[in-house]
């Protein structure tokens, strides 16, 4: 109960600066970003390069191209990094995986069903 009542405590939070509406059928609009819903396998075009700028030498595999919610995203580079054994991010629609696995990521996403392709020589 103590929870709810917090949410319910920071909801007005939400509203200030609203004008109040006369209009019965009014229904207060937020400016939160809905997330796009994620595309299947199928329709995702993702591109896999190996990136070295801006890490000090080190040789990352990067994935990009990625359309959906970023939990969809986080698991896609879960399953990459389990498969690869290392260590590796998701953040804004990119996956990266710490090293040059570019050939066994194409394998795996594949395998799973995605469009994908080979970028940056």
């Amino acid at each position: 109960m103590e929870a709810n009542f917090r949410t319910m405590a920071n909801d007005w939070k939400d509203r200030l600066g609203t004008i109040y509406s006369t209009n019965p059928d009014f229904q207060y609009e937020t400016n939160a970003e809905s997330e796009s819903e994620t595309l299947p396998a199928q329709q995702q075009n993702l591109r896999v390069q190996l990136d070295k700028k801006q890490r000090k030498g080190k040789s990352v595999t990067l994935i990009t191209g990625f359309v959906g919610t970023d939990d969809d995203l986080k698991a896609l580079a879960k399953i990459l990094k389990t498969k690869c054994g290392v260590g590796g991010s998701a953040k804004d629609g990119e996956i990266l995986i710490q090293g040059d696995f570019c050939n066994k990521v194409i394998e795996i996403l594949k395998n799973e069903n995605y469009k994908v392709k080979r970028s940056g020589g």
